[in-house]
């Protein structure tokens, strides 16, 4: 099973993810360790999403009106 994700920034998380790609993409991995790859990715994508999830609410605080505006 993948190892849980450590609190990481958002970029951490994509940089992490860059490298998760990279190395499926690389066609070197057995399917075992490919797929612990994948999980891993997974996993660090849900936490990314998370991470925006977050930034938007406070995006939303922070506008007068409650709504997301263009900046």
């Amino acid at each position: 099973m993948a190892e849980p994700v450590e609190k990481k920034t958002i970029e951490e998380n994509l940089a992490s993810i860059e490298e998760v790609t990279a190395r499926l993409e690389s066609g070197t991995l057995t399917l075992s360790e490919a797929l612990e790859e994948f999980k891993k990715g997974v996993a660090l994508v849900k936490a990314a999403s998370e991470q925006l999830g977050e930034a938007e609410k406070t995006l939303k605080l922070l506008t007068e009106d409650g709504e997301l505006h263009d900046f």
